[in-house]
């Protein structure tokens, strides 16, 4: 099964981002989206979920050959894609547990049968457990009061429980210190698999280092402009984005005199 990323044109606002953006991701594969500032990592990542504000203009998205471009986000989710924010959103009054729960019933086939509030408790412990986090946890606001890395673990926490045949997972390793990176890389090792291919977003080649991707991409001026394998990442950290500049102008046509 492959998520296809197809010459994806997304504009925001009326200005166009995403200039024709072309990946394929098959389940348990690992790719990278590495680049700059304003390159349109994000964007893509809103576009592929189905937030209204991200309008697509031409091109598509397909899950297993078929299109989920105009499929509002909770089908998106059905079909098995899953997107990790960058900036997750806190909600007093909400206990994880509460969330976790509706948005794993409300992530499963139509019709089937949600599971009883004992049978969830039983699910959520073994995920639990699996990422190291205590129970505590569940009884607490959802993201009200965390600290960064208690947020990111949150969404991995979700990753685990909605199993998705496609996570991405959007700048993950930001505003994280050392010690919160390893931890949620570690849990986001422990999650992904063979059922599982994911896209992870980053700036920097740090997450990289505990989190091993078999592909990289970068991407600059809404397009991914050069892919490869790690060493890909190496050089990025060896030498920045300057390069990028000089890659696209070698890249660029020569126009007659």
């Amino acid at each position: 099964m492959k998520l296809e990323i197809v010459d994806l044109h997304a504009s925001v606002e009326g200005k166009e981002i995403l200039k024709g953006v072309n990946l394929t991701i098959g389940q348990g594969e690992t790719h990278a989206l590495m680049g700059p500032n304003g390159s349109g990592k994000s964007t893509l990542a809103y576009t592929l979920m189905g937030h209204p504000k991200y309008q697509v203009t031409s091109g598509k998205v397909l899950i297993d050959g078929e299109s989920i471009t105009g499929l509002a986000p909770d089908k998106r989710v059905r079909k098995g894609l899953f997107l990790a924010f960058q900036y997750p959103v806190s909600v007093q009054g909400v206990s994880m547990f509460s969330f976790l729960r509706a948005a794993y019933n409300n992530s499963r086939p139509a019709g089937s049968e949600p599971p009883t509030i004992f049978e969830f408790r039983e699910v959520v412990a073994d995920k639990l457990k699996m990422l190291s986090m205590d129970e505590s946890f569940l009884n607490r606001y959802l993201n009200e009061g965390f600290s960064g890395g208690e947020k990111k673990r949150a969404e991995i926490l979700q990753m685990a429980l909605m199993e998705p045949k496609f996570a991405v997972l959007d700048e993950t390793d930001s505003g994280l210190d050392i010690d919160a990176l390893r931890i949620v890389a570690e849990g986001i090792n422990k999650v992904s698999g063979p059922q599982t291919g994911a896209l992870l977003i980053t700036h920097y080649q740090r997450i990289l280092k505990y989190v091993k991707p078999q592909f990289v991409h970068v991407m600059y001026q809404g397009r991914i402009i050069e892919s490869g394998g790690e060493d890909l990442s190496r050089l990025l950290e060896e030498k920045g984005y300057t390069w990028i500049k000089g890659y696209q102008e070698e890249q660029a046509p020569v126009q007659a005199p």
